[in-house]
């Protein structure tokens, strides 16, 4: 199998990192510092067809391939670290979700504006007691009327502070099948966006509140029985998350290449060190066969999506090989590396919460053992055996 870029990958490849070269390096490092959503950066993508890459041409993307959507990721990344989140925020994650179930109505009401980086949509999923469990969400979508009423709270939703539409996960009724799928703006009344709490990577995330907050029918987008589906975008919404992994820790390693073949210790470059030497043998293995493994998960045949597996893998591999690329560049980089002049120390942060985000490694490796076992091993505890 041939996993190197074709001719008209290649040639989109180079004109994505030619838009990044000339817009995006010269502030960088002022971009990775600021936890505000860059929405300069959207305008630009969203003008150059970035976002929304693998969506129809009808709903106004440009019905790319999931193949493109990582290209375009690497390209931005490896120029601006901060900006390959634009290029996530429009092509995965609760946009996706949103376009592949959306209806005409809700469609027309919103996507020009996200594909356009005019606004950007955050996630509502994770519970002060619902994280890895995501079935054990309390948010409640009550009917009343021709509306419904929602009530509960959600925590850790990306891009939150700057969001004005908001995919909030709630309860229709009990149990997986009761669990769908709301649109909530932000201005509605009886939701509030709380003060914006820090990420260990200096992003920024508010608690949501939603206290008999009343939504009209049409701004549901699943209803009862949607969990399934809205679950199943995790395997492509994987991709996204394992694609800036890689990509992150790959601009790291390359500070530190370049570090290396520059900074002079006892006489001679550190490049010439075989211990350093090692760091980066280790580190360059582990990039390049995290990226087949990405590859493989990303090039789905048309018309269909890649498999839990592939993707779980690709996310595994791709989460600890950033990470370790972007923590030995810090150590090899010595001061410079954890000084925040430089962004090794940034891409450290990064894709240590990818490790987190978005089914954590340990999840994964649950999910890789049941692959391999062909079984389902249950998380929860077993229930009590009733007594007389």
């Amino acid at each position: 199998m041939d996993f190197t870029l074709n001719e008209e990958q290649r040639l989109f490849a180079s004109s994505v990192r030619r838009l990044a070269d000339d817009n995006l390096a010269a502030a960088a490092r002022e971009r990775a510092h600021n936890p505000r959503f860059p929405f300069d950066v959207a305008a630009l993508f969203g003008a150059q067809g970035l976002l929304g890459i693998t969506m129809p041409a009808a709903d106004g993307g440009q019905g790319g391939t999931l193949m493109d959507a990582v290209i375009a990721i690497e390209q931005v990344a490896s120029v601006c670290p901060r900006s390959a989140d634009v290029v996530q925020a429009g092509n995965f994650g609760p946009i996706r979700t949103f376009a592949e179930y959306a209806s005409p109505e809700q469609k027309q009401r919103f996507l020009p504006d996200l594909l356009a980086g005019r606004k950007v949509i955050s996630l509502g999923m994770s519970e002060p007691e619902a994280g890895s469990a995501a079935t054990d969400l309390k948010t409640s979508a009550r009917q009343d009327g021709a509306g419904y009423v929602i009530n509960g709270t959600k925590v850790f939703s990306t891009h939150s502070p700057d969001a004005t539409l908001f995919l909030i996960y709630v309860r229709f009724g009990p149990g997986v099948g009761g669990i769908g799928s709301v649109l909530v703006e932000r201005d509605t009344p009886g939701f509030t966006v709380g003060r914006p709490s820090a990420f260990m990577s200096g992003e920024e995330w508010s608690q949501l509140y939603f206290e008999d907050c009343r939504i009209p029918a049409e701004n549901v987008l699943l209803g009862p029985g949607g969990f399934k589906k809205q679950i199943a975008g995790f395997n492509v919404e994987r991709i996204g998350n394992a694609s800036r992994a890689l990509a992150v820790g790959r601009y790291a390693f390359e500070l530190a290449r370049r570090h290396a073949l520059e900074r002079q210790q006892f006489g001679r470059p550190l490049c010439e060190f075989q211990g350093l030497q090692w760091k980066f043998a280790d580190a360059y293995l582990k990039l390049e066969a995290a990226q087949m493994l990405l590859y493989r998960a990303a090039s789905a045949p048309p018309g269909e999506l890649p498999t839990a597996i592939d993707t779980t893998m690709a996310k595994l591999a791709c989460n600890q090989a950033g990470f370790d690329a972007a923590n030995e560049a810090v150590q090899v980089m010595g001061g410079m590396g954890y000084s925040t002049e430089a962004l090794a120390e940034y891409c450290m942060r990064r894709t240590r919460g990818w490790m987190i985000a978005g089914g954590s490694t340990e999840i994964l490796k649950n999910r890789v053992a049941e692959h391999i076992f062909d079984r389902r091993f249950e998380q929860r505890a077993p229930h009590a055996a009733k007594v007389g």
